[in-house]
Order: structure tokens, then sequence, then C-alpha cells
């Protein structure tokens, strides 16, 4: 997506996708609370027209509880719910899949809409295409995360599954921000440096890297079993790094995920302040200029939220909302570095 649209008349098509935008982070943090609460394998059957309802009267509740019961995660952690507990998590699932389903009712009236009153120019149709393939590909992987926890001696979604999943949402908002972008921002806003360019490009790459390990870290509860820092339970290298052998080490462990996790934050953070005194270092145009010191803003606090809920993990209540807030961060610090990407030109 190099050629730039012009900025005046697709307007109203960039606050669209703006909005769809905002609904992608508020599907994410949905997601957040969804997983952190147990709530994921609370339905066990993909129904995408009449799902869009809840349960209704107490004979359809006491089926979807029944189904519920055939889980190993009822069987071995949940036996003692009452139908009132298991309301609670099918609330947070059913909410999921619902704004899932009316972000794409926005999309395809939005779509529709500008259809018909001509808005679209040519070169906008092959991304647009693309953007709906990217948000049914995502809706494809959030049911294939669901299955991978519907299996015998599964209690909850695979971490693999549910990293994938994030991922794919944080790409859809990607691309959903740069598309409307390229309709907003005039050029004489877009500051020609090249290496800072490339630096912000690297902080992309390793934030990637950094809300994989995020997921991992939702997924394998990874922060209970070390709820201490700045050390891991008293050490900086303990002999739990290594219990397994391999890759799977560096993925299924939960000692190595967290110390990798903490390893790249504190790496992002040096990244960041040198990228910030490069960034002053720009005759830059009055959006960097009054912007850029949002990524550093956006890291510290970021880091902060991150060394809470670790500390305050054995606590569910607090785990919950310290992680989602934790997620909401490095969602904004992502928006953040796209607008800086954008701004800056080789």
């Amino acid at each position: 997506m190099n050629k730039s649209l012009s900025p005046s008349p697709n307007r109203a098509v960039a606050w669209w996708l703006l909005t769809g935008a905002g609904m992608i982070m508020i599907q994410v943090l949905i997601g957040g609370i969804t997983r952190l609460t147990e709530s994921g394998l609370s339905i066990t059957e993909w129904k995408p027209i009449t799902g869009i309802l809840p349960p209704i009267g107490d004979l359809a509740w006491q089926s979807e509880f029944d189904k519920y019961k055939q889980t190993d995660q009822f069987r071995y952690l949940h036996s003692d719910f009452l139908l009132s507990d298991f309301k609670f998590i099918f609330f947070w699932e059913w909410f999921h899949r619902f704004w899932a389903r009316l972000l794409g009712i926005v999309f395809i009236i939005g779509f529709a809409w500008f259809i018909w009153k001509k808005k679209f120019k040519r070169e906008m149709i092959i991304p647009l295409i693309i953007l709906f393939l990217l948000g049914a590909l995502q809706g494809a992987i959030g049911w294939i995360m669901v299955k991978s926890g519907l299996v015998p001696e599964k209690y909850f979604v695979g971490h693999v599954e549910l990293a994938t999943h994030f991922v794919a949402a944080l790409i859809l908002l990607v691309y959903t921000l740069w598309f409307a972008l390229r309709m907003l921002v005039p050029e004489q806003q877009i500051v020609r440096y090249a290496s800072l360019k490339k630096f912000t490009v690297l902080l992309m790459l390793l934030l990637f890297v950094q809300l994989v390990y995020g997921g991992f870290m939702a997924g394998l509860k990874a922060a209970t079993i070390a709820p201490t820092w700045p050390t891991i339970n008293g050490e900086w290298f303990p002999a739990s790094l290594f219990n397994t052998r391999g890759v799977e080490n560096y993925i299924n462990n939960p000692f190595m995920v967290q110390f990798i996790h903490r390893g790249i934050a504190y790496l992002f953070v040096i990244l960041i302040v040198a990228w910030f005194i490069k960034a002053r270092k720009a005759v830059a145009a009055p959006w960097l200029s009054k912007t850029r010191a949002l990524p550093l803003l956006l890291v510290l606090v970021q880091v902060l939220l991150g060394i809470l809920t670790v500390l305050y993990s054995p606590s569910v209540n607090a785990l919950v909302w310290l992680g989602v807030l934790h997620q909401f961060t490095a969602m904004l610090l992502l928006v953040s570095l796209v607008w800086m990407l954008y701004l800056v030109k080789k």
C-alpha cells in the first residue's frame, strides 16, 4: 500500500475504517477478559446465525450447561459450578462472538453504503477485499482456537492457537488503521528520514514478537508461576528456565516464556528511548512533532502494568483487570508505532 489516497474526498470512508479499528480493539479486550475468566470453552458449538442470541428460557440454558459438562475443563476444574456460575462465563464468550458479528455487520453495511454512494475509488477495491479476507480468516482462527480446548485432557484453549488468534487480530487492526491513514494524512505531514523509518520498522517487528509472547503468557498463565519482580521466584536465571529441551522450551515452558517476555520488555524500553532521542533530531512536521513522545510514554506505562500484573497475578480479579489494562496499553503502543511509521518515509 505505497500509493497514497487523496485525504479529502475519502474522509467518510476513513472514519468508517477507524470505527472498525476501534471495534477491533474492543474485541481484543473482550477476548482478553474471556481468556482470563476461563470463559472460552463455555460455548461448545459454532452457530453463525442462531448463536447471535443467548439461550432463552430455563431449558435452553440447561441444554447449554449440559454441553459444557462434557468438557474436561468442567470435569476437572469447574465440577462445582452451578448454573449461575456457568451463565457468567457463558456471557463473556457469547459477548466476544456477538461483538465479532457486530463488527462484521458494521463493515458490510458500510461497504454497501459506500458502494451505493460511489465513494470507493478503483485503487481501494483490492485493499478492501484483503480486509474482508483478513476478517474472515480471523473468525476461522478463533473457532480453531476454541476447538483446541474441546479435546480430552485439555482444560483451556491452546496457548499457541490463542497467540495466533491474538496476533491475527492485531494484523487486522494494523491493516485497517493503515488503510484509513492513507486517506486522512496530508502529504505535508510526512517527514523524510530514512534511518528513523528503518528504526521504526525494527521496533514494530520486535513488538510483534513481544505480543506473541504476551499471548503465550496468557495462554500458559505464566504470570502465576512466578509472581515476583525483578527476579523470578528469587532467582535471576532459575534452573526451571530449561525444564524442556529444544524449541518447545521456548514455547511451552512457562518459566522461559515469562523470562523472554520480561527480557524483550527491558530491551524494548531501551530501544524506544533511543528512538525518541533520534526522532527529536528530525525536522518534524507538526503531527510528528506533537506525537513523537507517545511511544515512550506508553511503553513506560506498559512496563509498569506488566510488573503489577505479574505481582498481583495470584489474585484472580486483579489478574483479569490488570491483564486487560496491560493488553490495552500494548495495543495503544502498537497503534502509536503504526502512526509514527506512516508519518516517516525513506
